[in-house]
């Protein structure tokens, strides 16, 4: 099992440790006013865990506090880690970005694009370009084969939409490394960085640890909600590349700092274990949007309790390109994502910092918590 403990006081990395206590403050009337039922924070700079901070319960029924062993559900948060595995094989020459997704699951052969009428009176198109494997990143079997068979939105390439694409990416995994997508994560990206709590579903011993799932009820309180909840209690049908994994702060925290570029150690790279090459990170890290668009311009409304405005997407995750649209504190560069239950992290490379928070509410839109975040954060910087 992971540790998560502060490694270094915050004045030692430029953090105030009184503004610090102001995330506290804000988060703590989350809880208070019975809108979340508890939450975790991270913080760290330089590569040093700086801040850790939780607060409420992971279980109100059972009456069981958030605390630092806490298992979550990572629901799309488990897409920056299919996007390292992905790329891991692509290193290998594995594949070529460029590649049809038909070259390995080849019901993508055919694939037609949405062009009007009903749910029931579909009008469809030949797609003009096939999908590839570098528009899966931007964003199994069985699943993959019904996938391919529904229309697309739109043009492979002309559009970004929050869609199934990791999804689809994880079965390419299994196709080109020859495992199971649990099995290829466990050997090549969990074991490695020392993730032990990290999995598709909780098992035995970590069942008191998971934290259980709400919603918001009418009021605004937080009701929980087992029906969706319980799916972390038993092996899954599907190993959902997309949003699969339940996993603690201290393994993520551990991922994050992989993906850290810092001065004394370059980015893909922890404890002596490298995962990937510093320059595919990077390349990673770029936007990918046709054209250097943002995903306001480019994508399509997602449910998001921010505007994407000055935000593009890599490989894996939302990068950030001008941080004044958005009208929200932050470094042009800083790499993240989200999950569906509220759950968020970033990974700064110009101020070598990373962030995380934790909380199992659906769905993430209820409260704007990553932009309240990221300012508390951000005003705590001082050096």
């Amino acid at each position: 099992m992971s540790e998560l403990k502060a490694e270094a006081e915050p004045a030692e990395v430029g953090l105030d440790p009184d503004r610090l206590g102001r995330i506290d403050r804000h988060f703590a009337r989350y809880v208070d006013d019975g809108r979340l039922p508890g939450w975790l924070i991270t913080v760290s700079r330089h590569g040093r865990l700086a801040y850790v901070s939780s607060y409420g319960s992971r279980d109100v029924e059972a009456g069981r506090p958030a605390e630092t062993d806490t298992v979550w559900r990572l629901y799309s948060m488990t897409k920056p880690i299919t996007s390292v595995a992905a790329m891991m094989l692509y290193e290998e020459g594995g594949f070529e970005l460029t590649d049809p997704v038909s070259s390995y699951i080849p019901s993508f052969a055919d694939v037609r694009v949405f062009a009007g009428g009903s749910d029931l009176r579909q009008v469809t198109v030949p797609a003009t370009e096939p999908v590839r494997i570098w528009h899966l990143l931007m964003d199994l079997a069985q699943a993959c084969d019904i996938w391919a068979g529904i229309p697309l939105l739109f043009q492979p390439g002309a559009e970004w939409n929050y869609s199934m694409a990791t999804d689809v990416l994880g079965r390419v995994i299994e196709v080109v490394s020859g495992q199971r997508l649990d099995e290829f994560f466990a050997a090549r990206i969990l074991r490695p960085l020392g993730m032990a709590d990290t999995g598709f579903y909780a098992e035995e011993a970590q069942l008191p640890r998971l934290a259980a799932l709400y919603t918001p009820g009418s009021g605004g309180t937080a009701v929980r909600l087992d029906a969706l909840g319980d799916a972390a209690r038993r092996p899954p049908a599907m190993l959902g590349g997309g949003g699969g994994l339940v996993s603690t702060a201290a393994d993520y925290h551990r991922f994050t700092q992989m993906l850290l570029h810092r001065a004394d150690s370059p980015a893909g790279e922890l404890d002596g274990t490298r995962l990937l090459s510093p320059r595919t990170v990077r390349y990673m890290a770029r936007n990918h949007l046709p054209g250097g668009r943002d995903l306001e311009t480019f994508g399509r409304p997602l449910f998001a309790e921010s505007p994407f405005r000055g935000v593009g997407f890599g490989l894996g995750f939302a990068v950030v390109i001008d941080p004044v649209p958005g009208e929200v504190l932050c470094s042009a560069g800083e790499l993240s994502w989200g999950g569906a239950a509220s759950t968020t992290f970033w990974i700064d490379p110009a101020e070598e910092l990373t962030a995380s928070f934790f909380t199992q509410l659906l769905p993430s839109s209820a409260y704007p918590i990553r932009p309240q975040l990221r300012q508390l954060v951000y005003q705590a910087l001082t050096g």
